[in-house]
């Protein structure tokens, strides 16, 4: 399949081809045909690698610059300074060249004024090789050239208007296509994070339908229970409400602490009479899957070693711990509260 940028270098090079071959179709005797010929050879030289030159490696689009992939990429990329300066040498040197080798009385005819359309070519190329101030000074270097050589008028009529607004015209369509990339951009990126957000609607959903399934399995059986009774439980009924009360809590504070393990644990220490604070403060943003089981898993053996009273259970914002478990039991004489924590255990990120 032919891409644009095929059929765009196809048609530069064959309008610049025709340009030069009509500076070779000589309709009168010129004094020096070999300061044309090398002319020609420099403008065709310098136009063709302006066209065909590509950086062998991509260079790095700038952060605040979020063009779309087409232009980043595949579109037009700066020409380098050794080109710059070959194209500005054409631009002065070739106008005057071929009027000093056609002669006096042959600088207005066709073969002799094509540079005003040819150096024009070359700017709007060096245009959309993304060198504005180079494409303008040379079409001034053309300008004060044609106009030494030919006469203002004569220059304005002949094609240095043309030339003018073709690179003009260049330059608005390479600002316009480089807008449209941004917005392209801006878009797509929009378009990514709704579907992010969707995507984290979705799971939260996912999430809060579980949480609810199980927080009916735990606390289904004593609410009905309790309702059935009209409130009135016996001890090892009013002994499964707390259990189901915390466990219920845990799920609302700290559902990425959570596993089957560390629940079965959870349960045990508070049916053994301790009380439990879970809580998760966004310690564990951002961790994966794999490092959250191994700090359940640490979690659970420390609580099922764990003989304390009272369990408190915190995510760490600290970078190198990510759970803290502190257990306190009843102070004993003459100890404080402080002097009562027995346990005391920092489970690192992996």
């Amino acid at each position: 399949m032919i891409s644009v940028r095929t059929v765009l270098v196809t048609l530069g090079v064959a309008f610049t081809a025709y340009l030069a071959a009509r500076g070779l179709w000589w309709t009168a005797p010129v004094p020096y045909p070999l300061v044309v010929v090398l002319a020609l050879s420099l403008y065709l030289v310098t136009t063709w690698l302006c066209i065909f030159w590509e950086p062998r490696t991509a260079p790095p689009v700038p952060p605040s610059e979020e063009l779309a992939p087409a232009i980043g990429v595949h579109g037009p990329r700066k020409l380098p300074v050794w080109a710059c300066v070959l194209a500005l040498t054409s631009a002065v040197l070739v106008p005057s060249s071929i009027s000093i080798g056609v002669g006096a009385g042959s600088r207005d005819a066709g073969f002799a004024t094509w540079y005003l359309g040819g150096i024009g070519a070359l700017m709007t190329i060096v245009m959309v090789r993304r060198r504005a101030w180079v494409a303008w000074s040379g079409i001034v270097a053309l300008g004060i050239a044609s106009m030494a050589w030919l006469g203002p008028l004569a220059a304005l009529g002949l094609g240095l208007v043309g030339s003018i607004v073709w690179v003009a015209v260049a330059q608005l369509l390479l600002m316009s296509m480089d807008r449209a990339a941004r917005d392209t951009s801006r878009l797509a990126q929009l378009q990514r994070a709704a579907s992010a957000w969707q995507a984290s609607q979705a799971g939260r959903q996912r999430e809060r339908r579980v949480q609810v399934q199980r927080a009916l399995a735990v606390a289904g059986p004593i609410l009905t229970r309790t309702v059935a009774t009209g409130g009135v439980l016996d001890e090892p009924e009013r002994l499964e409400a707390r259990v189901a009360e915390g466990a219920l809590r845990d799920e609302m504070r700290g559902p990425r602490l959570l596993d089957d393990d560390v629940r079965t644990e959870l349960d045990a220490a508070r049916r053994r009479g301790a009380t439990v604070t879970v809580l998760d403060e966004g310690g564990l943003d951002g961790i994966d899957d794999g490092s959250l089981s191994l700090i359940r898993a640490q979690l659970a053996e420390t609580l099922k070693a764990s003989r304390s009273d009272r369990l408190y259970i915190r995510t760490s914002p600290d970078e190198r711990v990510a759970v803290t478990v502190v257990g306190r039991s009843a102070a004993g004489p003459g100890l404080s509260d402080e002097d009562a924590v027995e346990l005391w255990r920092e489970i690192p990120h992996p």
